[in-house]
């Protein structure tokens, strides 16, 4: 059983990152004071190897003054720390190449401390601007922020250029986190085999480790195998995430996924354990599940699904929902259930739809006189799909009445009708023929 793409995915991937995916390093001043800490990416220092490069020493003056900034900014006043900043901008031409690359990676975090991420990508582009006066630690933890704040921009050409350049720099292999980076951008660029490509990398490197898997990593891999129509994997996928983290709505899912893959019988079992694990609440969800016992023949367990939920609230009851409980109880051969909620269906419908079905009801339970009302009524209040089978149910109820003529009136109106036609007329015969037997052991007896 199928689901719609809306009731299958609420998918929205959760990708961009924010504060907190970003860390903190310090520097020394040149003679090795206390650090002071700075907005970056990475590691604080340069890795082992890679060879040491020599740029100039930060100058005690110009420490001391980027120190002044932090501690404003710290105590609450970006504004004054930035003017700070500002003040050692103006004598910028007396500035070494290492100094005026620190003055402006302060600028850049003191601005995405205010949320103006215009004016700190501005200010990290003028750090990396000069790559041979700047170690080369800050210039790659640079690029890596740049790449943040261009997806953070939602400039995701801008963002992937910017990893590129640090993947360049870069010695060694990447690391899990960094290739979930790559894919988030791909993925933001629609191009999703190599968004797959990257986060599959980043969970080998994960598992390898030993590590669990992290989830807005699986919602990503999730996320690009359904771009890419791959209904199979991203059942896998789902099954994943119902194994590690347990939540509502990844039972929803999974069991709309195997209804997409033609698993109906997984699609039952894990929508049917959602509800007894008290995952269900919603209304929609319920009558998902009440339609999948239907398609399952299992009509009575939709039935006492719908009727436990109406009868607490959980169910708002209308005309659509009305029918299907009806149904369930006449598929279940509850006849007699089924007609309390066909007479409340029927006392709020403008046709006589549900009438007519209180008619059949009737019949299969030999109430003869009832069946004839429900089925007058029903054509009383038209909007029934086969008027034939109300003169046929007005026929059969006078017959086993004993009122023959009236009876063999309703089957000859049955027979005006086409789809009823034979029928009606094989009745017609066998009323005649009783009718006659009647008679005649009436006369006997007489």
């Amino acid at each position: 059983m199928k689901f719609s793409k809306s009731v299958l995915f609420a998918l929205g991937t959760g990708l961009m990152f924010s504060a907190s995916d970003f860390s903190l390093f310090s520097i020394e001043s040149s003679n090795g004071s206390s650090a002071i800490s700075i907005f970056s990416q990475v590691q604080a220092a340069e890795d082992n190897t890679r060879k040491t490069k020599r740029v100039p020493a930060m100058r005690e003056r110009v420490y001391s003054q980027l120190a002044r900034a932090q501690k404003i900014a710290d105590g609450g006043d970006t504004q004054a720390g930035i003017e700070v900043l500002d003040a050692v901008k103006d004598r910028l031409s007396s500035l070494n190449s290492y100094e005026k690359a620190m003055l402006f990676n302060f600028y850049g975090f003191l601005y995405y401390g205010i949320e103006d991420v215009d004016n700190a990508i501005t200010s990290f582009e003028k750090v990396v601007a000069d790559k041979e006066g700047v170690t080369d630690a800050l210039y790659m933890s640079t690029l890596y922020s740049l790449a943040q704040l261009h997806m953070q921009k939602q400039d995701y050409i801008r963002a992937e250029q910017a990893l590129k350049n640090w993947q360049t720099e870069k010695n060694g292999e990447l690391n899990a986190s960094e290739h979930v980076l790559f894919a988030q951008v791909f993925y933001q660029q629609k191009n999703y085999q190599k968004a797959l490509n990257s986060i599959d990398n980043a969970i080998a490197i994960s598992e390898q480790s030993g590590e669990a898997l992290r989830e807005n990593w699986l919602i990503l891999k999730r996320a690009a195998h359904y771009e890419l129509k791959q209904p199979q994997q991203v059942t896998r996928v789902m099954e994943q995430m119902v194994r590690l983290y347990n939540k509502p709505q990844y039972w929803l899912q999974l069991s709309g996924m195997y209804g997409e893959i033609g698993e109906e019988d997984k699609q039952l079992a894990v929508m049917e354990a959602a509800w007894q694990a008290g995952y269900i609440s919603k209304e929609e969800d319920i009558m998902t599940l009440a339609q999948l016992y239907v398609y399952h023949q299992l009509p009575y367990k939709a039935a006492l699904l719908m009727q436990s939920a109406m009868d607490d609230g959980r169910l708002a009851v209308d005309l659509k929902r009305l029918q299907l409980l009806s149904q369930s109880y006449m598929l279940a051969k509850e006849d007699d259930k089924a007609i309390p909620v066909l007479v409340q269906a029927s006392e709020i419908s403008e046709t006589g739809e549900f009438d007519a079905q209180l008619a059949q009801a009737y019949l299969n339970l030999e109430q003869w006189q009832k069946a004839i009302e429900s089925a007058e009524q029903a054509l009383n209040r038209g909007g029934v799909e086969n008027i034939g089978d109300m003169h046929l149910a007005m026929g059969m109820g006078h017959f086993n009445l004993k009122r023959f003529e009236q009876s063999l009136l309703a089957f000859a109106q049955a027979e005006d009708v086409p789809e009823v036609r034979n029928t009606a007329q094989q009745w017609s015969k066998y009323v005649e023929k009783e009718k006659g037997y009647y008679v005649q052991l009436a006369q006997v007896q007489n």
